[in-house]
């Protein structure tokens, strides 16, 4: 069973998306929606998780909707609440309440986008990551290679809560960066309670000159750090599409992961996501 345990939709015409500002990512700027997916995935995977891109608890009771009237594609909805709420369990529990509520699977915040590089550590945070902990939810770590000591210092407070990293924490592949990206991957994969996304990095290559060869290296660390049992594949569509189509970043796996056992691709295909998010 595979799984694109990583991707998202989004419509300009309902939200805003700061994020999305400058020339770079104009190409974004349109709706892509549930029929999207499903002819881009055109029955390569059983099942996917759908990431959120905002901090708007709105847009996560739109995706669990979504998800509970797609048929069974999208299983899974990584949302999003305010972890600085006192009432922050209320908030999940009525996420899970609504329409769909069944597949809220974890919660996520874009901690890359914080100018503080403290804001992961404040009690009020660890207080939220407690709760989505006690709610039986994932947390997915969205932080740049810098924030690595934060996230491992974060996550060895938490051992009750599973943790999935994003992006392999985006390791600078354009100019073939590898500490202190290597070493800080080593430290967060060393705690048993954190698994990680093979999955957006097409846009940390060259966007119009990447190849496998580039990208390569930073998997097969990956994979010795976490092993294959603790990574996912994830196709960080349509983000991807800046450097990627859907069936390239799809080639492109089937290539990062050529030379592993059979049981190894299996997790990394589904299996790991599966498990660590229930689903």
């Amino acid at each position: 069973m595979i799984i694109d345990a990583h991707h998202h939709l989004w419509d300009p015409v309902r939200h805003e998306y700061p994020w999305m500002d400058g020339d770079a990512l104009a190409p974004l700027r349109r709706a892509y929606t549930v029929d999207d997916l499903w002819e881009v995935t055109d029955g390569r995977v059983a099942h996917t998780v759908l990431v959120q891109t905002i901090s708007d608890e709105r847009e996560t009771a739109e995706f669990l909707a979504t998800a509970g009237a797609n048929n069974g594609l999208i299983k899974g909805v990584v949302g999003w609440v305010d972890l600085t709420a006192p009432d922050v369990a209320d908030r999940i529990a009525a996420l899970r309440g609504g329409p769909g509520g069944e597949r809220l699977v974890g919660i996520r915040h874009q901690v890359q986008d914080e100018p503080d590089p403290g804001w992961f550590t404040q009690p009020e945070v660890l207080r939220g990551l407690r709760a989505v902990g006690a709610a039986g939810l994932v947390y997915d770590l969205l932080v740049l290679v810098p924030q690595l000591p934060v996230a491992v210092d974060v996550v060895r407070q938490l051992p009750e809560v599973s943790f999935v990293l994003d992006h392999l924490a985006k390791p600078n592949i354009v100019d073939g960066q590898w500490e202190p990206w290597a070493s800080g991957l080593a430290g967060l994969a060393a705690l048993p309670n954190v698994s990680a996304k093979v999955s957006g990095l097409v846009t940390e290559a060259p966007w119009d000159a990447w190849d496998a060869g580039q990208i390569t290296p930073y998997v097969q660390h990956a994979v010795e750090v976490f092993g294959a049992e603790r990574l996912m594949y994830g196709s960080d569509w349509p983000v991807c599409t800046l450097a990627a189509s859907y069936d390239e970043v799809w080639e492109l796996a089937g290539t990062l992961i050529k030379d592993l056992g059979d049981a190894e691709r299996t997790a990394i295909l589904g299996g790991t996501a599966e498990r660590v998010y229930g689903l």
